[in-house]
């Protein structure tokens, strides 16, 4: 008994459910998705559908997030929330009447699924739709890295997007290239909902790149914007030359102080060899200063005396 109750219920629902599209109560039709872009004017559309041409709408209420946002009874609009507007319906009686819900100055907030509830005459119906905001981001913007140390500066490029959404994302090319696998990306959003996108890339020895290219793609992986980046002479591999050139002063200092602890060795071996000469030159003429004897001599002239250093 109990499986013949249950089998009774889930053929009335089934039942309910096609007569309701193919000719019993009257059903809403809605996009599955809307594109609303940021600042703009954003549409959200749904169309009633019913066989009886006599079908009169009586009440429309929109909805997001359970809140109310409006609603239109008997032709009465009571709004909730700033911003909302209905859309013209194309009729309030009908087969096919189109129910709309106008955004103004369309923002991230406005981003989400909306649920619109009509009632007719003949019974009321339910539907939802999503508004996807969207946003797109400004050229990217390339610089040297700002926090790079004067020793490194040049070694990193930062390029920036901001003002676009949902989220995106930056992609470094070296011509078709991609290099993002040297890259570091950073997402941040800001007070109005926005994106600002940042991404470091860092050369390390790819010094023979005449120019990079930083491209901004948004949340669905299409390209928006792209700058080139040509890399100056003077600015290519600065931290990579520095090196070299330490590497040369090295090279140059390591025979100089080599070439001068040999002349130094040199002098004081020949001070060295100087004192041990005057030394033994005193002691070899040391005879020679000794006591003087006095020796006469027989001359014609005279007598002379001569001095002998016999002791």
């Amino acid at each position: 008994m109990a499986s013949i109750c249950i089998l009774l219920t889930l053929t009335v629902a089934i039942i309910g459910t096609r007569s309701a599209e193919m000719g019993g109560f009257p059903y809403l039709q809605c996009n599955k998705e809307t594109l609303g872009h940021y600042g703009g004017l954003s549409l959200l559309e749904c169309v009633v559908k019913t066989p009886y041409g006599d079908t009169e709408i009586r009440g429309i209420t929109w909805q997001k997030a359970s809140q109310t946002l409006l609603s239109v009874k008997d032709g009465d609009t009571k709004q909730q929330e700033p911003g909302y507007l209905p859309g013209k319906l194309s009729s309030w009686i009908g087969r096919n009447m189109t129910v709309s819900l106008v955004i103004n100055n369309t923002e991230v907030k406005h981003n989400g699924s909306y649920e619109v509830t009509v009632q007719t005459d003949r019974g009321r119906c339910r539907n939802s739709t999503t508004l996807q905001v969207t946003a797109k981001y400004i050229k990217p913007t390339i610089r040297p890295d700002p926090k790079a140390s004067n020793s490194r500066k040049g070694d990193n490029l930062t390029c920036v997007s901001d003002g676009g959404y949902p989220k995106g994302k930056l992609r470094w090319f070296d011509g078709d290239e991609e290099l993002t696998d040297a890259s570091q990306t950073e997402a941040i959003q800001t007070e109005n909902g926005l994106f600002r996108l940042s991404s470091m890339l860092s050369l390390g020895e790819r010094c023979s790149v005449s120019h990079y290219t930083c491209r901004v793609f948004n949340f669905r992986g299409g390209k928006e914007q792209a700058t080139p980046f040509p890399m100056p002479d003077h600015f290519q591999c600065k931290a990579k030359t520095e090196e070299l050139g330490q590497r040369k002063a090295t090279n140059i200092a390591a025979p100089l102080v080599v070439i001068g602890s040999m002349i130094v060795g040199l002098l004081i071996v020949m001070v060295v060899y100087r004192r041990r000469s005057q030394k033994a030159r005193r002691h070899s003429t040391a005879p020679l200063m000794g006591d003087h004897v006095k020796v006469p001599i027989e001359d014609n002239g005279g007598d002379l005396e001569c001095e002998d250093s016999i002791p």
